[in-house]
């Protein structure tokens, strides 16, 4: 995992992502609850693809903000920068297909 900071953050981005992963974590408690009450199956199933959900529209907020600043700023700079951006948006797509 990289320590590099975003080269900015869209405030409003921030925020609902902020919302979101609350509302997650809510959610991920009342899971560990289903099971710990051992609730049906498909009602647990169908909460975790919930989740699932949640946390895909989280990721493609990240990867608006992304595009919008840390990928625009590097290939912008016309150096090597820009290289290391499209294999990194690549390895980011890859990901997005379950590899």
């Amino acid at each position: 995992m990289s320590k590099t900071k975003a080269v900015a953050v869209d405030p409003a981005i921030k925020e609902r992502n902020q919302k979101r992963l609350r509302r997650i974590e809510g959610q991920i408690r009342g899971l560990q609850k289903m099971v710990d009450e051992e609730r049906y199956c498909a009602d647990i199933l169908v909460q975790i693809s919930s989740v699932q959900e949640a946390l895909r529209g989280v990721g493609r907020e990240l990867l608006r903000n992304h595009l919008k600043h840390c990928a625009t700023a590097a290939i912008r700079a016309n150096n090597g920068e820009a290289e290391k951006m499209y294999d990194e948006l690549v390895d980011l797509m890859k990901l997005g297909e379950g590899r």
